[in-house]
Formats: C-alpha cells, structure tokens, sequence
C-alpha cells in the first residue's frame, strides 16, 4: 500500500477514535467536538494509544478537549511571530543565512500544540517561482528549511522539481526537511524519495519531531535508518508538554530510543504560548531540573538543548539550566535572566 493511501485512513472524526479508543460517555463529553484545527491522527499511532485513556500521553498530542477553549493571558494565536518574517506568503526569514519554505500546509498528523495552527498557509500558488527566486537574489542564505505543514507531505514528483531548483542556486548548500511523518507513516520513506535525497549535491539535514517513547518502534527505526545510510544527519526536537513527557522516567527512555536509533538529540522546547495550549505548559524551572536530572543519568550527546522560540532574536534562545526562577512570564525570564544563545 502506498504512504498516500495509508494516510487516507487517518482518523478525522472525533466519535470514530473515541469508538475505537472505546472511551465513555462521560469521557466524551470533555472531548472539544468542532474545534477550528481539526483532528488527524494516523492509525498506526491511534493502534498505540490505551483504550479507555483519556490522558494517555499519545492521545492528549492529538485529539481536543474542551479545555482548549479556557481563555488564558499570554497566549495568542501567532506566538513567534511568523507572519512579520514573511519574505513572501511561504518564505520565512528569521535567522541569518538560512530560510523557511512553508511547503505546504498540509501534515501526517495535527498536534494540539501546533504553533503554526493558527498561520494563513497561501493554497492558491502552483509552485514557488517567487521564493526561488528570492533565494537566488540574497547570497547570504546557505541552508533552506523545508517546513510546513510537512514537507513529505509532498508527492515524490513535486519535491524532487523543488530540490532541483535549489541545487541550481550556487550559494545553497544544506537543505533540512523538518517533518513528523516517519514516526506516523514510516513508509513515506520510500525508495523514490530516498534516491532523490542520495543524488542531490546538497547536504540533507532530518529534523524528526517526537515526544514520547511509544512514537518509535522498529519500522520507525528503519525508516531513519535509511535515510542515515545515505549521508544526511538526522536529529530530533521534543516539545515539553505537561502529562506527556514532563517526567524523568518518560524524557530519558525517549532520548536513549533515539540515540539507539541513530538519532542525535537536538532541541527540547519550551512550549509556544498558542492559543488552547495551556494545559500542555511546564515552567521553565521544571524543564531545567529535568534537564539536570538527565545530565546525570545519561551521556552527553543524549541530551537536547532546552530551548525557547522569542520573536526577534536572532536564533533559539538556551534556557540556561543554573537558573531556578519560577515565573510563567518565560519572555521576561529569557530577557532578564542571562540565558544563552544556541
């Protein structure tokens, strides 16, 4: 079966996961049942999740609950402030020397986090003349972010004309693919789209987004293990998220399955304050005693950089783990409290 047919079975109505999840009908009824970002759940990870489980830390990434309608101070609808980097309706520029192309707007999965939930993705555009060619007119830019949406969301076809685009502009030399698929549809990961990354001249980087330990297994594994063996890099990044992975036990059995697998540990991030997310949302403090926790319990190369996106700085900030202070005011933490920047 095809990676495009598999992900047509995706779940997208609320009563068929609950029915197949078998949860009750008190359970129901805290589910959010027309929210504005829409369910999409992959079967293979749905097939993971704990019947009966509301909180399973799996199915509280994906499906909504009606808390997502409690209205909190601070969080907004574009936290990082992704339309003032628009260079044009799907090239971003935030850092220097490197560029975003939002691909599309379309993703394996819809997690209730999504910073991006919120972003007007243009749909009307056939191709991206206008972002190649403002590629081609600033020289400064050596590494062009595939983003989205997910980039594998993408046919073979469409990427392999957009890669060949950007192999033609001398100055780019790093392409990186930020994308979630492997771990929900693994079998995107097929020969058509591994020849095209082994053929270009650029230098592939993998950015893997994963939360939890139960996202890997075996075909997951062998899907990047693929896509390591000719040549690119592949990290990940985790967002840190309340119930989910907010724990010692959880956050270290995740970094070492994916050491195991190859993968280098990159970022850990700080939640981004988008509308709906509250309940997801640690302080900074919990974060760097987990951080300090896992320094001591596994190898240096295990543990991520805890980070957070603050709109206008010039990359990630480092949320320095020696600092303990409390607040939930995180922008004026990083500002006021020395962090570093990664």
């Amino acid at each position: 079966m095809t990676w495009q047919k598999i992900q047509q079975e995706n779940f997208r109505s609320w009563q068929h996961l609950a029915d197949f999840l078998e949860l009750t009908p008190d359970q129901q009824k805290q589910i959010l049942k027309n929210p504005r970002f829409p369910l999409n759940l992959p079967r293979r990870l749905a097939s993971k999740i704990e019947k009966g489980r509301l909180d399973d830390p799996l199915l509280l990434q994906f499906l909504a609950l009606e808390k997502e309608t409690e209205k909190k101070t601070g969080f907004v609808q574009d936290p990082v402030s992704d339309q003032s980097f628009q260079k044009s309706p799907r090239l971003l520029h935030k850092y220097p020397h490197r560029a975003l192309l939002l691909c599309t707007s379309s993703c394996a999965m819809h997690c209730r986090f999504c910073f991006r939930k919120n972003y007007p993705y243009e749909k009307k555009i056939a191709d991206f003349t206008p972002e190649l060619e403002m590629l081609r007119n600033d020289p400064s830019i050596y590494e062009v972010i595939l983003s989205g949406g997910d980039p594998l969301s993408l046919s073979d076809e469409r990427l392999q004309l957009l890669i060949r685009e950007l192999e033609l502009i001398p100055h780019i030399k790093l392409l990186r693919f930020h994308t979630r698929f492997p771990t929900g549809i693994p079998e995107r990961i097929n020969r058509t789209f591994l020849a095209m990354i082994e053929k270009t001249r650029l230098q592939v980087v993998f950015v893997l987004h994963i939360n939890h330990p139960l996202e890997l297994d075996v075909d997951v594994a062998k899907a990047l293990k693929s896509v390591q063996k000719i040549g690119a890099s592949v990290l990940s990044q985790t967002v840190l998220l309340k119930g989910v992975n907010d724990s010692l036990p959880i956050m270290k059995d995740l970094m070492l399955k994916l050491v195991e697998a190859g993968v280098t540990p990159y970022y850990l991030h700080q939640l981004d304050r988008v509308l709906g997310t509250h309940h997801f949302e640690t302080t900074i403090a919990e974060g760097h005693a987990l951080i300090a926790q896992l320094r001591k319990t596994l190898p240096g190369y295990a543990v991520p950089t805890y980070v957070q996106e603050i709109p206008h700085e010039k990359s990630k900030t480092a949320l320095h783990p020696a600092h303990r202070l409390e607040t939930q005011d995180t922008q004026s933490l990083c500002h006021h409290a020395g962090c570093e920047f990664a």
